[in-house]
């Protein structure tokens, strides 16, 4: 069994910065990407970004020169942050992994989301 952890989430006032966390715990022989997903209600879920084992990174069109995410492989951990934050930023934020487990099953796992809410 595969967990993801994530933290940091909380109410900001526009203009301001989050530093969300997600760490991956239990029967993992390797991540493959791990990413940020946001979700408003009556919306899809959509991919906020991304980084491959590799480090090539993608973003969502929305957060590019805002958002930064980055990955520290020795603690299985993803990181994103938020800076300028906009009311339109406000959601569920949540961490998804590909992982491979010791007997090379492959699948994705996510975590329980964190919410991130902006003020104007």
């Amino acid at each position: 069994q595969v967990q993801l952890v994530e933290s940091g989430g909380g109410l900001v006032q526009a203009g301001g910065s989050l530093r969300l966390s997600c760490a991956a715990s239990g029967r993992i022989f390797r991540l493959n990407a791990m990413g940020w997903y946001r979700q408003t209600p009556g919306k899809q879920r959509e991919l906020v970004a991304e980084v491959t084992s590799g480090g090539s990174i993608n973003y969502a069109d929305a957060v590019k020169g805002r958002f930064a995410i980055s990955r520290d492989n020795a603690k299985n951990t993803v990181y994103l942050q938020m800076n300028s934050l906009k009311p339109e930023d406000t959601a569920v934020y949540y961490c998804n992994a590909g992982v491979v487990t010791p007997g090379w099953y492959a699948m994705d796992y996510w975590g329980k989301g964190t919410l991130v809410t902006v003020s104007s």
